[in-house]
Parts: C-alpha cells; sequence; structure tokens
C-alpha cells in the first residue's frame, strides 16, 4: 500500500462553512454572465461623464497608482486679462507697458514718428523699430553691426537713424525702407552719435583718442577732427537746437561747448562734478544744459556764462538717485526733466522748483537711456535687464504721492506772465517777493518769445 505524500491536511466542507460564517460573506462560486453585468449596469444609470470622472478620482487613490486609467481631458481656463500698474510705491499708479525683443542690454531708447513708432539699440548688435501702440517690433535693421551697439540718434523729421557699435563703425539707416545708407569706420571705438537738429550734421565721441569728429550727414565727410578734447575718454555729445553748438562730458568731470561755425571750443567748465559726467541734453531753447553724473547729481547750467545755478532746480536736483546717474532729457517746454540711474528708477523732476515729482520704479537692473514723448504724455526707458519701459505720465499730476509731495513741500501752480505756462511756486516764497513769472523767465529772456522780451528788459534794469 503506497504511502501518502506529506502536506497540509486536506480541508473538508465543513471547514470551508466554518470560515465563511466567521467572515459574514458568502463568496460566489461562479462568475456572473454578460446579461447579469448588463443589468447591474443599468440599475446605477450613471453617464459616460460620470464614470470618467470616477475613474479619474480612483487615479488619485494612493493605492490606485499602478492602475492605467483614463485621463479627464483637461478643459483650458480663460484667465481674465491682469491690469498691470507701476505701482512700486504705496501711493503711486503710473501704468506701464513692458517691451521685450532685445537679448541683451538695452543701451539707447527714442521717439519717432510723431510718438508712434521706437527707436532701440542694444548690445545684442542689433537696432529696432517698435510699434508703440501695441509694443510689437516692426523691423530689424539690416546689415547688422557685429559688436554691440552703444547708442543710436533720430533725424528730427524721422527719415534717418544712425547707430554707433563697438565695431568701430557708424551705420545709417532710411526709417521707412530699412535701406543701409551708408557705413564708416573708425580707428578707435565710438562711444556716442548724434544727428544734428537740422539733419546737416552728425557729431560722433571716440573713446581712446578723447576726440569729437564732425561729419556731413549725407556723404560722410569729415569737416572737424578735433583730437585730445578732453583730458579722459569722452561719455556723450549732444547738438543744441540751432546745430550750431556741440557740448560733450567726460570721465575728466569737464563740460566742453563747441561751436560749429568757428570750430572753436566756446565754454570749458572743468571739475563740475566729482565724478565722471555720464550724459548731457540741452533745453529746447538752447540757454541751457544738464548734466548727470556718477556723483549721483544732476546739475544744470547757463552755457553763456558757465554759471551752476545755485537756485532752483540745482539744489534738489542732488537727492534723487541712489545711484549713479545714466542719462537725463528734457520735455519740449521745459516743464520737467527725467534721468534715469543705477538704482533701477527714472525720476521725474518739476524744473520750476527744482523738487522730484516722483520716481518710476520697476526695472530690474540699470536704467541705461530715457526719452520723453513729444506730446509729454509718455516715458521711455531702455535697461540693462535687456526690456524697455513706457510708461504714461498723462495724469501723473493726480498721482496720489505727487499730490502728498506737493502739500509736504508747500507747492502751489500759477500761469506765468510773460510765456502763459504754469510754474509751480513754494508758499514761503510769497512771503519774500510776489512771484508771477516761471524760473526760465526770470532767469533768462532769450528763452521767451521776442514779444516778452521788453517786459523782461525792465526787469533786468531794476535789478
Amino acid at each position: 500500500m503506497a504511502s501518502r505524500r506529506p502536506g497540509p491536511p486536506r480541508s473538508t466542507n465543513k471547514d470551508r462553512k466554518r470560515l465563511l460564517d466567521r467572515a459574514g460573506k458568502h463568496w460566489p462560486m461562479r462568475v456572473p454572465g454578460a446579461t447579469t453585468v448588463m443589468k447591474a449596469l443599468g440599475r446605477f444609470k450613471m453617464s459616460v461623464p460620470d464614470i470618467y470622472h470616477t475613474r479619474l478620482l480612483a487615479s488619485l487613490d494612493p493605492l490606485a497608482l499602478d492602475k492605467d486609467t483614463p485621463q479627464m481631458p483637461m478643459k483650458q481656463e480663460i484667465m481674465p486679462e491682469e491690469k498691470v500698474w507701476g505701482d512700486h510705491q504705496p501711493l503711486s499708479k503710473i501704468p506701464f507697458k513692458i517691451l521685450s525683443g532685445h537679448e541683451h542690454v538695452v543701451s539707447s531708447c527714442h521717439f519717432c514718428v510723431n510718438d508712434t513708432k521706437l527707436l532701440s539699440g542694444s548690445y545684442d548688435r542689433t537696432v529696432k523699430l517698435w510699434d508703440a501702440i501695441d509694443g510689437s517690433v516692426i523691423r530689424d535693421f539690416e546689415e547688422r553691426p557685429t559688436a554691440p551697439v552703444t547708442e543710436c540718434s533720430i533725424t528730427a523729421d524721422s527719415r534717418r537713424i544712425i547707430a554707433a557699435s563697438y565695431d568701430k563703425t557708424v551705420r545709417t539707416w532710411d526709417l521707412e525702407t530699412g535701406q543701409l545708407l551708408w557705413r564708416t569706420n573708425h580707428d578707435y571705438f565710438i562711444v556716442s552719435c548724434k544727428f544734428s537738429p537740422d539733419g546737416k550734421y552728425v557729431a560722433l565721441s571716440s573713446d581712446v583718442d578723447r576726440g569729437i569728429c564732425i561729419m556731413d550727414a549725407k556723404n560722410t565727410t569729415i569737416l572737424a577732427n578735433i583730437k585730445d578734447h578732453h583730458r579722459r575718454s569722452i561719455m556723450a555729445c549732444c547738438f543744441d537746437p540751432d546745430s550750431q553748438k556741440l557740448a560733450s562730458v567726460s570721465l575728466d568731470r569737464s563740460i566742453k561747448i563747441w561751436d560749429v561755425t568757428s570750430k572753436a571750443t566756446l565754454l570749458t567748465i572743468t571739475q563740475a562734478h566729482e565724478n565722471a559726467i555720464s550724459n548731457c541734453c540741452f533745453t529746447f531753447s538752447g540757454h541751457f544744459l544738464c548734466s548727470s553724473s556718477w556723483d549721483k547729481n544732476l546739475k544744470i547750467w547757463n552755457v553763456h556764462t558757465g554759471e551752476f545755478r545755485n537756485r532752483g532746480a540745482c539744489v534738489t536736483l542732488m537727492q534723487g538717485h541712489e545711484g549713479c546717474v545714466s542719462s537725463c532729457c528734457f520735455a519740449r517746454d521745459n516743464s520737467f526733466l527725467i534721468s534715469g540711474g543705477f538704482d533701477k528708477s527714472v525720476a521725474i523732476w518739476d524744473v520750476g522748483e527744482g523738487y522730484r515729482k516722483l520716481s518710476l520704479k520697476g526695472h530690474e537692473d540699470w536704467v541705461m537711456d530715457v526719452a520723453i514723448s513729444n506730446n509729454k504724455k509718455w516715458i521711455l526707458s531702455a535697461s540693462k535687464d535687456r526690456t524697455m519701459r513706457l510708461w504714461n505720465i498723462e495724469n501723473i499730476d493726480q498721482v496720489p504721492l505727487v499730490i502728498e509731495n506737493k502739500k509736504a513741500m508747500g507747492i502751489r501752480v500759477k500761469q506765468c506772465e510773460g510765456c502763459d505756462r504754469p510754474f509751480s511756486t513754494l508758499e514761503s516764497d510769497s512771503a519774500l517777493e510776489i512771484v508771477t513769472k516761471c524760473i526760465f523767465f526770470r532767469r533768462d529772456p532769450t528763452d521767451l518769445p521776442a514779444e516778452s522780451s521788453s517786459s523782461l528788459d525792465t526787469e533786468n534794469d531794476e535789478d
């Protein structure tokens, strides 16, 4: 008789029944047929989306991660467009647009074509034309430089643009067609290039030879080449509104005014600042010049005498930036001045009383250049953060922070008897004298229309 292999004892029917009774359940011994399954689904009455949703919830169960469940298609939500404000100060509400398109530092910016277009130059070796309405790039000007663009400029009629580059070239294009009109090669780096307001001349300032070069804007004939104009590298240059004088500023802290006709230096201001002078700009009358410096200050000069205006604007233009001031620009009517700085801000100054009305903050790096639209409603700033910002300052006088600043300083707005322009006065001034004329009218009669000069002559005689 064969012996049984060792192993666990066989379970009997009684054992199975005992286990089922303890569990309180009954395991079906047969698999239900298709008919039974369909009846069960019919009792549930679940729609297809509900079944889909149930499976999706099951897939979120940590215990069901290994299950291959279909994913519910996600409907893309349309988020409402968020209104962006440049209110980086508690009471400031200045709307702005960010213009992105450059891949490196934006070194230069301008308004053109009646403020409908914008021009920019960049270290990414491009010069771009933008639509000021929607912020899109209209054109990249070809043939482009092979090195960073140091500066670009545009004629007053917005027909031609010019750009200087670290590849020691200067290029001029037709703005409407984008055609390259001419290109010149130079022995040294060109750090600044400007068209004269009448479009006849081009002024170039070079780095190594510390010189100024004046060219004919049409045929590139060199009209004057002044080497060693300054003792150190020239930082910037600009023409006066009459295209007869050229101002230049330098690392040597000096300012020079050069006459185009006589080809002679008319004025030299030595030690104008305590550090390098970064930029300069004329008023639209041509009688005053503003200089910006790495000493964190801006100063306004009478270009006829070189006198530093220690009354009015210059007293408080020394307290607007926390870092080096890189650029400056006057409004067409001289009512305000703007400046950009390495503290990443754009300062708006009241020229009449010489205080900072508002500081625009938002750039993530140095502000390299600034510009003002002809209608005074917009400010354009170019930055090392590779972007430009277009600020809407049309309602700046209604900004709560500006109102608070005026109240704190006791400032009132009056109408100038000489030129009919509004100007600000301090309440403390009224105790000393009755001020009825703006600061430009009081300082220089040639800033005003001819019909106003007689009344000022009388005032000067009394002085």
